[in-house]
């Protein structure tokens, strides 16, 4: 029963002082926010970066050749045949071979002219770009084979030029080299990213997709080589065996073929904002030691201010561990109530970032419990001390404390 006492002691202080109550738990509500806030930011960054990477295609990789003494020449560069000779001597474990060729075009339906991003597909376009399409069709094996003028356009773009989203059917003119060369739309697909993600791309950058082939010809030397492996979980085998074939095909050493993939990308921007998080969390829980040494430097004024109480007290027979417990559970409290507040206060922060950018937040529970743990001990740490003094105090020479 002497624990619900010292709680009802401990509240009544509390209430008595509400001000200097609340501002020295301002270090402590400060604290625990931002370290939740910030963690859980990092945690979200990392999903957001996690799941972009599956929509892209975690199969996806790309090679490049890194020739000796920076000596380039025709074997340094890919073709279309290295295209077709790759795709057919790795058979149906590659789904998607292709350059990823991607410019700033001109596009123009009569008088407007708006300037956006053209990309090409090659055969198999979907296991490159899972694109959601609302309206008409995605681009087609035979749009690549027969070099067909079609074009699948983004929402925006349909309705900055149409005035409405289903284009499909209407034609857009594209300046694909010097001349203006006129697609009809097949398709409009809406772009999914978030809204983070169009921040980071710079907003508005919109794209449109055409068929690879109008856009590399036999005869274009490109510097890089995409694919998509059809089993992700195949694909560094598959990286081992299109190295392997094309050092050959090339007549170079295996190591000058530089491949790269999605997942690899992924893991190193993954422990990158992992570290990051980890640093600036543990910077932020600085000001969690600030807000304890003010729990310390409150409870030695209430020590202080109730020098007569505790003579009182201990004249009455309160023994040295009954005040050490009082004023403990009173730090205890105080850091508690800092730490609930701090813990409501970040979820907010971290929430409501996630309606802004209209992201989905992560906030582990492992993380409140680590932040309020901590909180806890640092609130114990800097309120033994006072609670030390007041134990100790000798009970005549605090009776005649005035």
């Amino acid at each position: 029963m002497l624990i619900f006492e010292n709680i009802r002691l401990a509240l009544s202080s509390i209430r008595a002082n509400k001000m200097r109550s609340f501002l020295t738990m301002l270090g402590m509500i400060i604290g625990i926010s931002s370290v939740i806030a910030i963690v859980s930011l990092g945690d979200t960054m990392r999903s957001v970066v996690a799941n972009e990477y599956k929509n892209v295609g975690l199969g996806l990789a790309y090679m490049y050749i890194n020739p000796p003494d920076d000596t380039y020449g025709d074997n340094t560069y890919f073709t279309t045949t290295d295209a077709e000779k790759l795709k057919e001597a790795m058979g149906d474990d590659l789904a998607y071979v292709g350059f990823n060729q991607s410019m700033r075009k001109d596009m123009t339906v009569g008088r407007r002219t708006k300037t956006l991003y053209v990309s090409g597909l090659a055969e198999n376009p979907t296991a490159m770009k899972n694109l959601k399409i609302i309206y008409g069709r995605m681009l087609s094996d035979k749009d690549f084979q027969e070099k067909r003028h079609h074009i699948v356009l983004q929402k925006e773009t349909a309705e900055g030029f149409f005035g409405d989203a289903n284009a499909v059917g209407k034609t857009v003119k594209v300046k694909l080299n010097e001349d203006q060369e006129e697609f009809l739309v097949v398709g409009v697909y809406e772009n999914q990213d978030s809204a983070l993600m169009k921040a980071l791309q710079g907003g508005s950058m919109e794209f449109a997709y055409i068929p690879e082939s109008l856009m590399v010809t036999e005869d274009s030397y490109n510097w890089s080589l995409y694919f998509v492996a059809s089993d992700a979980n195949q694909l560094d085998a598959l990286k081992s065996r299109v190295t392997a074939y094309m050092a050959r095909m090339k007549n170079l050493q295996p190591e000058y073929i530089v491949m790269s993939s999605a997942s690899e990308e992924m893991g190193m921007i993954d422990s990158m904002l992992g570290s990051l998080s980890a640093v600036v969390g543990a910077i932020a829980a600085i000001s969690l030691v600030v807000g304890g040494i003010g729990i310390m430097n409150i409870m030695l004024v209430s020590v202080t201010e109730r020098t007569r109480e505790i003579g009182i007290r201990k004249a009455l027979g309160a023994r040295t561990r009954d005040i050490l417990t009082q004023f403990l559970i009173e730090a205890a409290m105080i850091s508690a109530a800092g730490g609930l507040i701090g813990t409501i206060l970040g979820i907010s922060v971290v929430a409501i970032g996630g309606m802004l950018f209209g992201i989905t937040t992560v906030v582990k529970p492992q993380v409140i419990v680590i932040a309020v743990a901590f909180s806890a001990m640092v609130g114990l740490g800097f309120g033994l001390y006072p609670a030390r003094k007041a134990a100790k105090a000798d009970p005549v020479i605090a009776l005649r404390y005035e």
